[in-house]
């Protein structure tokens, strides 16, 4: 019998518990397959409920659903993160999925034709495996933040929850991504702020229920019917994504300006404890927020099922070198969108059509 109370080797086991997971979860038992989800927080949804407490969704409520459960909220409002969490909380109950909270994988490794997860002492078996852990995996902060002086308070946009956290005095806000714009923007309000970077674009319009009902759904299709890696766009697209911040969706970089934010290039690196920009400038802040994302974290998977610690080759989550191994959740699995709610719901629908039913699976149903 396995820790989770489930007797014998799993059909499969899905290691995340998000919304990727979920949306696999639902396909599953559809297919009255035998699965099971391990989450690594306490609670399912804690992924969004420990962001920053202001944080809204940039998709509309519309395209926040999992399958076959609308996001109850009016389709053009965006919901906060305790909503969205919420509602993946709920739709866990009330599809009945089977997810073991507080599980932390420690190590995947394969054994003939099966899996096997460990964590804590405890250990899974099953014959797929699917990495459901998403892009936000370990933050990514630069090797010199470790020379900034003791006096200047410093984290990661994962740390941030609201202004309370900052000492008096002006704050430096690292990369002009989606997070560093609205960060940035809120911090604003009670200090001096500095932000720093390049946008990667910026949505031409202004976010909200407009851009909702006429923008955004053509924004959607792009993401996840042209921006693709089964065409030259989107494989011409692809490398730009990693290199680059997201574009700017809500908090544009004229709203940046407009409350005083002071714009500034990049970070190069800490004279005397403080940061310095390209050119020399040394930034007197007393605070520095690293808004630089977040970068992959699979070393606890066996190296012969992983490309030097990173994603392996695969086709649309499916990785050829590894029978059983599958990835959900990643950006640009397939598509610019595969990293939201739309795309992962569309990329766990294919990949429950690819996971391979076990072969005493299959007889068993023969016999019945």
């Amino acid at each position: 019998m396995n820790s989770n109370g489930v007797t014998g080797t799993l059909d499969t086991l899905i290691i995340g518990g998000g919304q990727a997971g979920l949306a696999l979860g639902h396909y599953l038992k559809e297919q009255d397959r035998r699965f099971q989800i391990l989450d690594a927080n306490p609670r399912i949804g804690d992924a969004w409920r420990q962001r920053w407490d202001s944080l809204r969704v940039f998709t509309p409520a519309k395209y926040d659903g999992l399958p076959g459960v609308p996001f109850p909220a009016d389709p053009l409002t965006f919901p906060t993160k305790d909503e969205l969490a919420a509602y993946l909380e709920g739709y866990a109950a009330q599809r009945g999925l089977p997810v073991a909270n507080g599980v932390r994988v420690e190590r995947l490794r394969r054994e003939a034709d099966r899996f096997i997860a460990t964590a804590n002492g405890r250990s899974w078996e099953a014959y797929n495996v699917v990495v459901a852990t998403g892009s936000s995996q370990a933050p990514k902060i630069p090797a010199f933040a470790a020379e900034l002086s003791a006096g200047v308070v410093q984290f990661h946009a994962s740390e941030y929850r609201n202004v309370r956290q900052l000492q008096d005095g002006p704050v430096l806000v690292v990369g002009l991504g989606n997070s560093g714009a609205e960060v940035g923007l809120e911090v604003s309000r009670t200090h001096r702020t500095f932000v720093a970077g390049k946008p990667g674009g910026e949505l031409p319009v202004k976010h909200g229920p407009t851009a909702a009902r006429y923008v955004l759904p053509v924004v959607r299709f792009l993401g996840l019917h042209v921006l693709t890696l089964h065409n030259p766009i989107g494989r011409k697209a692809a490398p730009a994504f990693a290199a680059h911040a997201a574009p700017l969706i809500r908090t544009k970089s004229k709203d940046l300006v407009a409350a005083g934010v002071q714009l500034v290039g990049r970070v190069a690196g800490v004279r005397d404890g403080l940061p310095v920009l390209e050119g020399g400038t040394r930034l007197e802040v007393t605070n520095v927020i690293w808004c630089t994302g977040y970068r992959d974290d699979f070393s606890w998977i066996d190296p012969e099922m992983i490309d030097g610690g990173a994603l392996p080759p695969q086709e649309r989550g499916v990785v050829p070198g590894t029978p059983g191994l599958f990835f959900l959740g990643q950006e640009f699995l397939y598509a610019a969108a595969s990293a939201t709610l739309p795309g992962v719901c569309r990329d766990a629908r294919y990949l429950a059509s690819r996971i391979p039913v076990p072969a005493h699976s299959k007889a068993a149903a023969q016999s019945t």
